[in-house]
């Protein structure tokens, strides 16, 4: 917890064992800019309290420091988990929930937006693998799987299946993704949907 402190709100030399220098934390980083946080839900009580303060008036201390610092900082959040669940399971502090909670996003997981796939199969096959493609038969089991891992998961998936796809293909040859590339487990589960959607 003290690391993750000092990360965010930075420290003085000495502060704790192994602080041999100064260091501007990400909060003073983002001065006039945006501080994005990943995985809110997951930080410490105690680290919840600090940026609850930091939050109210936008001032912090280093860590091992009494000087006040105040910063201009756009604070966004994100979270896989439900953050009002979080708050009833007292994992997340009521206060600090209601003040990050100013403009909430909800971005649906990727099952409850399947239609977006093939966009996002294609945007992330141009980045990483130009001139790959996907099959509409692949396609369509790739619509049709949960994805319990989200776009993490669908990410990985397409990457193996590129990489198996190239070596079945051959290196000069373009990469298509058909479905015998695709991992056994996302073959199988087309076997437990209703015929109709295939």
């Amino acid at each position: 917890e003290t690391l993750l402190e000092s990360e965010l709100f930075g420290h003085e030399r000495g502060a704790f064992t192994g602080a041999s220098a100064e260091h501007v934390g990400h909060v003073q980083q983002a001065h006039r800019g945006s501080l994005f946080l990943d995985e809110i839900g997951e930080l410490p009580a105690t680290i919840q309290v600090k940026l609850l303060r930091f939050l109210q008036d936008r001032q912090f201390c280093r860590v091992g420091s009494t000087q006040v610092r105040t910063v201009d900082v756009r604070f966004i959040a994100a979270s896989n988990r439900d953050l009002l669940q979080a708050v009833r399971e007292r994992v997340l502090r009521e206060d600090f929930f209601y003040r990050i909670n100013v403009f909430p996003i909800v971005v649906p997981s990727l099952r409850e937006r399947s239609e977006d796939i093939p966009a996002l199969c294609h945007s992330f096959l141009l980045r990483r693998h130009p001139g790959a493609r996907v099959t509409p038969e692949a396609l369509e089991l790739l619509q049709h799987y949960p994805w319990p891992g989200n776009i993490r998961e669908l990410e990985n998936v397409l990457e193996r299946a590129v990489i198996v796809a190239g070596s079945a293909s051959g290196e000069d040859s373009p990469v298509s993704i058909e479905l015998r590339h695709l991992p056994v487990y996302l073959r199988d589960s087309a076997t437990v949907l209703p015929t109709a959607t295939l």
